[in-house]
């Protein structure tokens, strides 16, 4: 049998830049505002990543805890109750 190779994470570049103006006017729409000044962009899409990252960290550390290797919804709903966001 051949031996498997481990596999290797890609490491990913800004993918905050993955965020479209046209989504951070829609949110914004969405929360009431009529304008948005020119700065506010990448203010919300930093704010939103370490979100995500917060998020993640927490859902991993729930998964590993499990002694499991794949990240579940459960796990995410945990992290999000942990960050005080219920889902």
């Amino acid at each position: 049998r051949p031996q498997a190779t481990k596999r290797v994470k890609k490491v990913l570049a800004n993918n905050a830049k993955g965020i479209t103006k046209g989504a951070i006017r829609r949110l914004a729409r969405r929360a009431g505002s009529r304008r948005l000044s020119g700065l506010i962009y990448d203010e919300v899409r930093s704010t939103l990543k370490g979100f995500v990252e917060r998020t993640v960290s927490a859902a991993v550390a729930y998964t590993e805890h499990a002694r499991k290797r794949t990240v579940t919804t459960g796990a995410v709903v945990a992290a999000l109750k942990k960050n005080g966001r219920m889902l």
